[in-house]
Order: structure tokens, then C-alpha cells, then sequence
């Protein structure tokens, strides 16, 4: 099994740009299906970007053009690179399997995510 940490977060302006980081715990980091998630005020969460083990991506389309997903497998470290932000990208964006299996003491686990507000 693997944990995930979440970093990169922070209160930024429509059109900026933030580069998120998930830093992974685990020895077979290399061979997972990665995705990044998040859940807005009032809505459930939600894949919005993923890479597979083989480095193919896929984003939402609320997203798309905006958002890319990389990982340095040396590093075991996923990120995701968000340009041309929008208050509605403000959410708190977790990392995970892709799909999220993990699971710990019978629930599906979830890092503590990192906060993403866009505001003028």
C-alpha cells in the first residue's frame, strides 16, 4: 500500500497558475496508475486529471488545455501543473491510485489534500 502527501496549495488570482505536488510512500510507486482529485464547496469529488503507469494522460473536460499531470518516478512525486485558473477550480485537490483502492481499517483512504482558492 501506498500514503500520499499533498502540497503546492494557495490563494491565487483567476488567470494564475499553482504547481501541486503529492509526494508518494510506497515501493511500487512506478507501476501505479496515478489521478488527481478534488472536491468543491457543495460537490462531490472528482477525477481531474490521471496518468497511467506508462505516462498516457487523461484530463475532464472542465480542465482540459489547463491542467497537466506529470510524475517523476525517481522521486516517487505526482504533479499537477494548473494554469489559467478559475473560481471554480477552487476545491481541495487530493492525489490517489487511480482507481482510489486503498484501503485502511475498512474505509478507502485519502490524504489530507492541498486547498486551492481562486479569487480576485
Amino acid at each position: 500500500q501506498v500514503q500520499f502527501v499533498e502540497s503546492g496549495g494557495g490563494l491565487v488570482q483567476p488567470g494564475g497558475s499553482l504547481r501541486l505536488s503529492c509526494a508518494a510512500s510506497g515501493n511500487f510507486f512506478k507501476n501505479y496508475n496515478m489521478g488527481w482529485y478534488r472536491q468543491a464547496p457543495g460537490k462531490q469529488r472528482e477525477l481531474v486529471a490521471s496518468i497511467s503507469a506508462g505516462g498516457r494522460s487523461n484530463y475532464a473536460d472542465s480542465v482540459k488545455g489547463r491542467f497537466t499531470i506529470s510524475r517523476d518516478n525517481a522521486k516517487n512525486t505526482l504533479y499537477l501543473q494548473i494554469d489559467s485558473l478559475k473560481p471554480d477550480d477552487t476545491a481541495v485537490y487530493y492525489c490517489n491510485l487511480n482507481p482510489p483502492t486503498i484501503v485502511i481499517g475498512g474505509n478507502y483512504y485519502w490524504g489530507q489534500g492541498t486547498q486551492v482558492t481562486v479569487s480576485s
